[in-house]
């Protein structure tokens, strides 16, 4: 839990908190009489996608965030893939569907590492990057060049990417 900030509301102070993971802010006000909470929000999803496999299995849902003006490249509980890459990366790639290999390093973006085999994980996403550029999710072993899996990324005609 990391402090956010403090609001005055007339005399009580309202102590206000980020929840892990979860995108939620809660205020809790240290007045019984006024619990409302001050703020409560979630990441606004823009774009999402459900992992396939390509050498190795690969699920689970990837999903690209707006939170607090940042944008951020999360996996879900269901996320997996094969523990048997030595140098797995999180890449976002210009094509729908990925490629098995890698020849043109211009074609997609390096998040870096991947975190973990499995669960939830988040990226942040470089503010310079043109999210309408990047088309799928990948799962990449750069010692063996050889996609893992891949999620090809949807999302509403008026969803912001940028």
């Amino acid at each position: 839990m990391k402090l956010n900030q403090f609001v005055l509301l007339g005399v009580t102070s309202v102590f206000v908190s980020v929840l892990p993971f979860s995108g939620i802010t809660v205020g809790v006000s240290a007045n019984p009489s006024s619990n409302a909470a001050v703020a409560q929000t979630r990441p606004a999803a823009t774009m999402s996608g459900t992992f396939v496999t390509a050498e190795k299995p690969t699920t689970g849902m990837a999903r690209i965030v707006t939170e607090n003006g940042h944008r951020y490249l999360e996996f879900d509980s269901a996320f997996s893939t094969s523990e048997q890459g030595p140098d797995l990366h999180v890449l976002l790639d210009t094509a729908q569907t990925a490629p098995m290999t890698y020849e043109n390093p211009g074609s997609y973006v390096n998040l870096g590492k991947l975190q973990k085999f499995s669960g939830t994980q988040r990226y942040p996403i470089p503010d310079a990057i043109d999210l309408a550029d990047f088309k799928s999710v990948v799962i990449w072993c750069r010692m063996a060049n050889a996609t893992f899996g891949y999620a090809s990324l949807g999302g509403g005609s008026n969803a912001s990417t940028r």
